[in-house]
C-alpha cells in the first residue's frame, strides 16, 4: 500500500518577506533536494487564508515508510528547515482506503 503523509506547516515571517522569486528558487531547491526519487512524490497546498493554525500543506506519497522518512531526514537538510522559513506542526500519515485494504485481504 502506497503511503500517503500530510506535512502542516507553519511559514515564519522571515520566510513570507522574502521576496517571491527568491521563495520560489528556495522551494525548487528544496524539493529537488528532497525527492530525489521515483518512489515518493509530492503536492503542495496553500491554507494560510483557510488556517490561523496552518499556512502550507506539504502532501507526500511513498512506495513504503521507508522513503517516506528518508525524504523527510532530506527536507530537514534543506534551508526551509534549517533556516527556520517553515516549521512543521504536525505530521499525519494515512493509507487511502485503508480500510479497503484490509477488508480484501481479510
Amino acid at each position: 500500500m502506497k503511503l500517503t503523509v500530510f506535512v502542516l506547516l507553519m511559514a515564519s515571517p522571515d520566510w513570507l518577506a522574502l521576496p517571491r522569486a527568491d521563495r520560489g528558487r528556495l522551494a525548487d531547491e528544496a524539493a529537488k533536494a528532497t525527492f530525489t526519487d521515483t518512489r515518493t512524490s509530492f503536492r503542495f497546498f496553500d491554507a494560510e487564508a483557510f488556517s490561523a493554525r496552518v499556512s502550507d500543506v506539504l502532501m507526500i506519497t511513498a512506495e513504503r515508510a521507508e522513503d517516506h522518512y528518508f525524504a523527510i531526514e532530506r527536507l530537514r537538510d534543506t534551508t526551509l528547515i534549517t533556516d527556520r522559513y517553515f516549521t512543521v506542526v504536525e505530521i499525519i500519515p494515512a493509507y487511502e482506503n485503508g480500510h479497503r485494504e484490509f477488508e480484501g485481504r481479510h
